[in-house]
């Protein structure tokens, strides 16, 4: 335990340090946010702001999270490197892709399929080694199966349709927290929240983990390194939190698709290794609603020649439009999110306690 929350504390004081540091760095070489011409135009005045605060975020999980393995003596695991190294190379991606708009100066940064290779390749390197590499027990940090709250045993799939939904669930997570990175604030603090709900999902699957002679069991889960994934999952927590002091309204930094992308591919690296792949759709059901809106806005457009569902999508910007403040979506939003993650939390701990 100690070592998760030394892990927390040190990501959140990085990231609130930090910050203000890539802040002075990206104002002084003018590398801002360009903002996309048909959006609110109350958005206009963003125009210039600093972008690719990721690149904090995922320093501070990097730093925080090997501080607290030396300072503890304990050498890190698979699961928790292999977790790190899928946000690390799914950041550099979204870097790839904030670089692109700054040096074009446009709010367009890599082709839709560039992006999509760049997750293809990340997703399946991720989940190939994943899906192998037992420890002493036969345990790998992914499972085959497709999972709820456990692994569903009728639900075992073969390692490439494996390989496959796991790279799914990269690109489509990583590609969702993006689209709902659109309002000061409402990204980064609602990815506290979920990150917050795995830390406890991983805890509590540790104290109740098969690994361990004094608390395997009947309803002990078969999980691979859950305290370490605590660590990444806190250290997420803390360098979102920690972030949000200054991308908050009115936000002084950006994290762009170097967060966005890193945060998805981080949530969803945490709901395959938790064994909680549908869980999340609860949890973070923000993030769902999110993207789930551009696919009904472009498939209704495509369908009926030019109708719409929306005024604008995601749906965050349909609400400004309304008329809707930016700080009142954002706190609604936050509070449907925290909502999302207190059903999701309570229906984890009500499959134990009922042992349904």
């Amino acid at each position: 335990m100690i070592n998760i929350l030394l892990a927390g504390g040190l990501s959140l004081i990085f990231a609130m340090v930090g910050t203000p540091m890539l802040i002075k760095f990206l104002t002084k070489r003018q590398y801002g946010q360009f903002i996309r011409e048909d959006g609110p135009t109350a958005h206009y005045v963003k125009r210039g702001t600093p972008t690719m605060g990721g690149l904090v975020i995922v320093g501070s999980v990097i730093l925080a999270y090997f501080i607290s393995h030396l300072v503890r003596w304990q050498p890190p695991t698979l699961s928790g490197l292999l977790l790190l190294g899928l946000a690390t190379a799914m950041g550099f991606l979204g870097f790839l892709d904030d670089w692109a708009k700054i040096s074009k100066e446009r709010s367009l940064g890599l082709t839709a399929r560039g992006k999509l290779i760049g997750q293809v390749v990340i997703g399946g390197v991720f989940a190939l080694v994943a899906l192998n590499f037992p420890d002493h027990r036969g345990q790998t940090p992914a499972s085959p199966a497709i999972s709820f709250l456990r692994d569903i045993g009728w639900l075992q799939l073969p390692i490439f349709l494996a390989v496959i939904v796991i790279v799914f669930l990269i690109a489509a997570w990583s590609n969702a927290v993006n689209l709902t990175d659109g309002l000061d604030g409402l990204a980064a603090g609602s990815a506290t929240l979920v990150f917050s709900a795995y830390t406890l999902v991983n805890i509590w699957q540790f104290n109740q983990w098969c690994g361990r002679a004094s608390t395997a069991g009947p309803r002990c889960y078969e999980v691979r390194d859950p305290n370490d994934l605590a660590v990444v999952a806190i250290a997420f927590a803390g360098a979102c939190f920690g972030f949000l002091w200054w991308n908050a309204k009115p936000a002084k930094i950006f994290m762009g698709d170097t967060g966005s992308m890193a945060i998805g591919a981080a949530l969803a690296g945490l709901s395959v290794m938790t064994r909680t792949e549908l869980l999340l759709v609860i949890l973070g059901l923000l993030f769902v609603i999110e993207v789930g809106s551009v696919a009904l806005q472009v498939t209704y457009f495509k369908a009926t020649k030019g109708k719409r569902i929306f005024k604008m999508s995601p749906i965050h910007h349909h609400f400004e439009l309304l008329g809707w403040q930016e700080v009142t979506v954002v706190i609604r939003f936050w509070i449907i999110c925290g909502l999302c993650v207190a059903i999701g939390l309570g229906i984890f701990y009500a499959e134990w306690v009922t042992g349904q």
